[in-house]
């Protein structure tokens, strides 16, 4: 593996990267106070332990009172974050990594009735859509007191033992100077390319002066905004050369795209149903025409893209930041010759789609990630080796069925279907969201590679996992489609029948959605290709209710496209036949005012209901009676106790066997259940 470009080192004037891999600047909303605290910490270390080269932590770290941090972010604008800052410095570089920081100043892009309550300000009036606030159009004692922020911010940044500072320019006010689609101004700071740079470069001067000459300084970049009347390659690439010949950076970071709306922040951070990778080229513009190392990341999600993007001199690092929330250990598997053993990023955007719905970021399908403190991501071995018995071949069940065997013990998953997978089967039936096959594939080669004992077909009864003669038994039987109780609800199909292909619908379906998620989406794309006229209904204020910003921008672009319709505020009532068609009544969930549909079919997504007999039937038997100590589970430690000395094992459930709720929720109770076992 020595000649592999991505495990050569990189130097950058007196620091060398151990290799060409990084993870950027992202905000995880771990912070606590605008400190990176334990978890904070935590999380950026197991990424260094995992081997990569730099991790650039801060993501948008907010330097000024008028900047306020509305996803999470770090604040800079003070001394108080400089403890935290040494500690976590200290933690990254004791596993060999490099540890840099961002910082910026969100001009427009923040909300103004947030922190302390300042009009945020830009260099025009222009609002952007996606964080929606009209700016205050910024003095020119604005412009100074700024410049001030940006270099004492990055003083804090040296001091608390970061080897660089990033400046953001790209979306944030810098770029919102520079781009002409935000910039109306006619001072010194508007019209020409040099006027709209003016900006940068004196924030530039500034921050050089007060760093030193030692510290590492460099930008985030647009190489095109991609859009009409934005900033364009031919622009980007001048500004670039323009920042480069200040002498003041020692890299740049480049992106593309202009993240203003909900479709523009998912072009930036693709969640499925997008390209990957789709900008390299832009970065290999920047870095043809500059004498700088350029560092790029946008989609870049396996090895084999980042691979190719060093080899055909796109960039000289790469950034894998959704991949090592995936796997942290992504390079030390890389190195070990274990390629294959990723855990992949599929794009399912569950990370940042939670930063941007105000919680904190988890990974999809690694639900140690953000959990450090007490989740593994390396799966100790047990001191004895016991008997595990697996129901249901789901995500919760071939997670629970990796971990134990990964601790050793002898495993046996029952499945009643022909296939592994569970219900991602069916989410990846829809053309937008194939990728979540990827998520089963790897549990399933996880689960194959450690001697799991699978027998599909077998509906395991009690009497089934009795004869196993287990110490414990995890029943991840999943769920059943939720039926509608309303009169003439056996008139409706369920999305499962669609998706499972037991059902087939043609001509006009009203697709009746109770969750506001991407079950019904799902559905609704798989009816849409299949020729199908679909109008979707939701009691929700909007469609896709539940899912963040880049998910449900893509999701229904793509549905509007295939003229899939969308109606709010409206319930189901009743189903009647007519004729070969279906006469639905709906109420308005506000006004209580009723109307009627007719369509040739009824589609319903209204959850699942637990299949829970299997469960039941153990329950009297085990030593738990099916019960968990809830704290220990928040404490990271085995929530098992014995509260029946007749029984013959520990019990639990885990997944939409317990209650319907998502993937990410099915693996974590898995991983929490068996992690001590």
């Amino acid at each position: 593996m020595t000649n592999d470009p991505l495990l050569q080192p990189l130097q950058i004037r007196h620091l060398t990267l151990r290799n060409r891999i990084m993870s950027t600047a992202h905000a995880p909303s771990f912070q606590e106070g605008g400190h990176p605290r334990d978890r904070y910490r935590l999380y950026h270390e197991e990424k260094a332990r995992g081997g990569l080269a730099l991790t650039m932590i801060g993501g948008s770290t907010n330097i000024a009172p008028d900047s306020p941090s509305v996803f999470g972010q770090l604040y800079a604008g003070d001394d108080s974050i400089l403890p935290w800052f040494r500690r976590l410095t200290e933690g990254v570089r004791s596993h060999g990594a490099a540890v840099m920081c961002q910082i910026t100043h969100m001009g427009r892009r923040t909300a103004w009735d947030d922190g302390h309550w300042l009009p945020v300000p830009g260099p025009s009036g222009r609002r952007e859509r996606a964080h929606r606030a009209f700016p205050k159009v910024m003095e020119v004692e604005d412009i100074s007191r700024i410049i001030k922020d940006f270099a004492a911010a990055a003083v804090r940044c040296r001091d608390g033992g970061f080897d660089g500072v990033e400046l953001l320019s790209h979306s944030h006010l810098l770029g919102q100077f520079l781009s002409p689609l935000v910039n109306t101004r006619e001072d010194d700071y508007g019209g020409s390319l040099d006027n709209r740079l003016r900006l940068t470069l004196q924030v530039l001067e500034a921050v050089r002066a007060a760093v030193g000459p030692d510290l590492i300084l460099g930008m985030r970049v647009t190489g095109d905004e991609l859009t009409e009347g934005g900033l364009s390659a031919a622009e980007c690439i001048e500004a670039a050369q323009k920042i480069a010949a200040t002498g003041a950076v020692d890299f740049l970071n480049v992106l593309a795209g202009a993240p203003y709306d909900d479709l523009g922040l998912a072009g930036w951070v693709a969640p499925m149903g997008l390209p990957a990778a789709p900008d390299l080229n832009v970065a290999g513009a920047i870095r043809a025409a500059v004498d700088l190392p350029v560092f790029h990341a946008g989609g870049v999600a396996d090895i084999a893209t980042a691979r190719h993007a060093l080899r055909e001199g796109q960039a000289d690092m790469i950034g894998m930041t959704r991949a090592h929330m995936a796997d942290p250990y992504l390079v030390a598997k890389l190195r070990r010759g274990e390629e294959e053993r990723i855990r992949p990023c599929v794009a399912l955007g569950y990370c940042v789609d939670r930063v941007n719905q105000g919680k904190p970021a988890v990974c999809g399908h690694n639900a140690a990630t953000g959990r450090e403190a007490t989740m593994p991501h390396v799966i100790p071995p047990a001191r004895e080796r016991r008997k595990v018995v697996v129901a249901g071949g789901g995500p919760a069940g071939l997670e629970a069925a990796r971990v134990a065997a990964e601790r050793g013990h002898q495993v046996v998953l029952f499945e009643a279907g022909s296939r592994l997978g569970g219900q991602i089967a069916l989410a990846a039936e829809g053309m937008t969201r194939r990728q979540i096959r990827g998520v089963a594939d790897w549990l399933i080669s996880e689960v194959e590679r450690l001697g799991v004992e699978v027998r599909l077909n077998a509906y395991a009864e009690a009497e089934d996992v009795l004869d196993e003669d287990p110490d414990a038994v995890i029943v991840a039987t999943g769920g059943w489609p939720q039926p509608r109780e309303i009169p003439g609800g056996d008139l409706i199909t369920s999305s499962w029948e669609v998706l499972g292909g037991a059902a087939r619908v043609s001509g006009e379906v009203l697709l009746l959605d109770e969750c506001g998620d991407h079950a019904a989406l799902v559905c609704a794309d798989a009816m849409a290709r299949a020729g199908c006229t679909v109008t979707l209904v939701t009691p929700d204020r909007m469609a896709a209710h539940d899912l963040g910003p880049t998910n449900s921008a893509v999701v229904l672009r793509d549905l509007a496209r295939q003229g899939v319709a969308f109606e709010c505020f409206l319930e189901p009532l009743s189903v009647a036949a007519e004729g070969n068609r279906k006469r639905i009544t709906l109420r308005h969930v506000l006004t209580g005012a009723v109307q009627e549909r007719v369509a040739d079919h009824a589609v319903s997504e209204h959850g699942v209901a637990p299949a829970e007999d299997l469960y039941h039937a153990l329950k009297p038997l085990s030593r738990n009676l099916g019960q968990l100590d809830h704290q220990a589970m928040i404490a990271g430690t085995s929530p098992f106790a014995a509260i029946n000395p007749q029984g013959g094992f520990w019990l639990a459930r885990a997944g939409d066997a317990v209650s319907g709720r998502n993937m990410h929720a099915a693996i974590y109770d898995a991983l929490r259940l068996c992690k001590d076992l």
